[in-house]
């Protein structure tokens, strides 16, 4: 996944770091603060911050006063910033292929590990917490008496199912640590 990162970034002219800001920003209309950029990423402060001079300097990203404190600024994609997004989407992938090879319950048993590791990592400070539905503020766990879709997020007010979980969601908001922990028990015991 990382060379194909690296293939996809390099044919729209950018590094990973700078095709992943896009990205994160990609539909948003608020925009993010430096701060939140690195966060979501996993980066310091100071590689986001080179990285998005790199984006405004090409005029794929602009700074926007941050309307509550002056002082900050908010990152907001262009809309050439969203022309070369869309020449960087990616078709398939290898590791899409391979998991398009597994069987349907193989498929929703890998998403559920993957989640539970992420969570795990997460949970032990190793990660930043990442926008996937555990650790969203939004999401209710095995709520609804129907096996095939027992989670509920709160934001489409819907009920879905484990194949649904999300593991990088743009309406993702973090839940507070007590709801992340309550979360994460729930989940787990489901």
């Amino acid at each position: 996944m990382r060379n194909e990162d690296w293939s996809r970034a390099k044919i729209s002219g950018l590094n990973p770091t700078q095709l992943a800001i896009l990205e994160l920003l990609e539909g948003r209309t608020d925009g993010l603060s430096v701060k939140d950029i690195a966060a979501n990423l996993g980066v310091s402060q100071p590689t986001a911050t080179d990285s998005i001079a790199a984006l405004e300097r090409k005029d794929l990203v602009a700074k926007n006063s941050d309307g509550i404190d002056k002082r900050s600024v908010k990152v907001d994609i262009t809309t050439t910033g969203r022309s070369v997004l869309d020449l960087a989407k990616p078709d398939s992938g290898a590791a899409r292929d391979a998991v398009d090879a597994l069987a349907s319950h193989e498929q929703e048993d890998l998403l559920i590990t993957l989640v539970k590791m992420i969570s795990h990592l997460q949970q032990n400070d190793a990660i930043p917490i990442q926008r996937m539905c555990v650790s969203c503020r939004y999401f209710a766990p095995f709520v609804h008496s129907d096996a095939a879709r027992p989670h509920h997020c709160h934001f489409v007010d819907a009920a879905f199912g484990q194949r649904e979980i999300r593991v990088d969601c743009r309406e993702h908001e973090i839940a507070d640590p007590a709801v992340r922990a309550a979360t994460w028990t729930a989940f787990n015991k489901g």
